[in-house]
């Protein structure tokens, strides 16, 4: 995504141009729903719309010159974790880690094989610890880079790539194998 696009449509939306959040929402909306899958399953939607009203609500205080994503992806971050808080703990965490689904070539073997291992690879991020899960789910789910992860994170990008080597660790022992993302 294309920061200075980022950066011109939120100084109109700022100004009142309500179409202008619109085409940032419709940029980061997919990018959003992944990552906040990654941390509250169901409620995901719930907490990127709520993410999404904030954002607009607090464009006032938005740093002009800085980055939106990493901004906008902060406010998903907290209100996805607080949905993960306020969900029932025996409610199950469900992940969805791509919008598209796989079509692998072959016949439906082929198929069954790659939802199993789509299950097996929801199962074990859903196993990870918050801050694990919430890595991955920023570089993978979501694409954000290493640096912007360190922002909506709030902490140095060594720690943040150090979570993800982690965490990438803990998928790799708990799958079995070589880790795919």
């Amino acid at each position: 995504m294309d920061p200075t696009i980022d950066a011109e449509l939120v100084v109109d939306a700022r100004s009142g141009d309500v179409g202008a959040f619109t085409r940032l929402v419709e940029r980061y909306r997919a990018p959003a729903l992944r990552f906040a899958y990654g941390i509250a399953g169901d409620e995901a939607e719930d907490a990127v719309q709520e993410a999404f009203t904030k954002a607009y609500r607090n464009l006032g205080t938005f740093r002009p010159g800085a980055a939106f994503r990493p901004w906008l992806f902060t406010i998903v971050a907290n209100e996805a974790r607080n949905r993960r808080r306020s969900m029932s703990r025996r409610a199950s965490l469900e992940l969805r880690v791509r919008d598209q689904p796989v079509t692998p070539a072959g016949g439906s073997d082929a198929v069954a094989v790659e939802q199993e291992q789509r299950r097996m690879l929801v199962a074990a991020v859903n196993n990870l610890s918050e801050h694990h899960r919430e890595v991955v789910a920023l570089r993978f789910f979501a694409g954000l880079t290493e640096s912007e992860t360190a922002e909506v994170l709030a902490c140095p990008a060594g720690t943040a790539k150090s979570r993800l080597s982690r965490a990438l660790d803990h998928l790799r022992a708990a799958l079995g194998e070589e880790v795919r993302l």
